[in-house]
């Protein structure tokens, strides 16, 4: 049996409750030939924030049997009202539950890698608005590759072939070079261990198609 709900009296409100929507439990879920995969579950001992006894008619309300029956439904509805409550919670990627963010993730149009950290995942889906509008510039670049390195973006160095120049004389040289490249020179705590590979699939969907990259590790 549930715990008992305190219940509201005439001209007071029930108590409320305002859980951490991380804390909303994950539990097996079946889908397909034998799938698992998670999806959300009760939530131990949660109290509803509007339990269904207060809405009683008042000659119900002193009824034991029928006050029991309501506290079996709230135990259900419990975690669908405190989600719904926090809700603003779960569309944020610096909020939401970890099994949620992966849903945002798809959301927004992203992929990201399995081995990623949480911390870094969160970071990239809440990067994903200025991601796309910079997309295919350096300073998308810049943004994207130092989120996933988990560097500040002013770590990040980006140095294209392209260029512009104005002068009154015919025949000057032409600024940059005609094989379009771009360089990315990252500066990192340890050099040693930092792997660029891992940087590789950001760096060949946020420049353009046709053009070259060389990265460079510094510490």
């Amino acid at each position: 049996m549930p715990p008992d709900v305190p219940l509201a009296q005439p001209g007071h409100k029930a108590p409320l409750t305002q859980p951490d929507p991380v804390a909303a439990s994950s539990v097996p879920e079946r889908h397909g030939a034998g799938e698992r995969v998670a999806g959300r579950g009760l939530v131990p001992g949660l109290a509803s924030p509007h339990p269904l006894a207060t809405m009683l008619p008042g000659v119900l309300r002193g009824d034991d049997f029928a006050v029991r029956i309501t506290e079996g439904l709230d135990s259900v509805l419990a975690p669908v009202l405190a989600t719904l409550d926090c809700l603003e919670a779960y569309v944020d990627p610096a909020l939401a539950p970890p099994d949620f963010l992966e849903w945002l993730t798809g959301w927004v149009g992203l992929s990201i890698e399995e081995h990623w950290p949480e911390e870094r995942r969160r970071a990239f889906v809440g990067a994903a608005v200025e991601l796309y509008r910079q997309r295919g510039t350096a300073e998308g670049l810049r943004v994207a590759v130092s989120v996933l390195a988990g560097i500040d973006v002013d770590d990040v160095e980006v140095t294209d072939s392209g260029g512009t120049i104005w002068s009154p004389e015919g025949g000057t040289p032409f600024p940059g070079s005609a094989r379009a490249s771009v360089r990315l020179r990252l500066r990192v705590p340890d050099p040693a261990s930092f792997d660029p590979a891992r940087l590789e699939s950001a760096i060949e969907r946020n420049k353009p198609a046709h053009v070259a990259h060389r990265v460079e590790i510094a510490g």
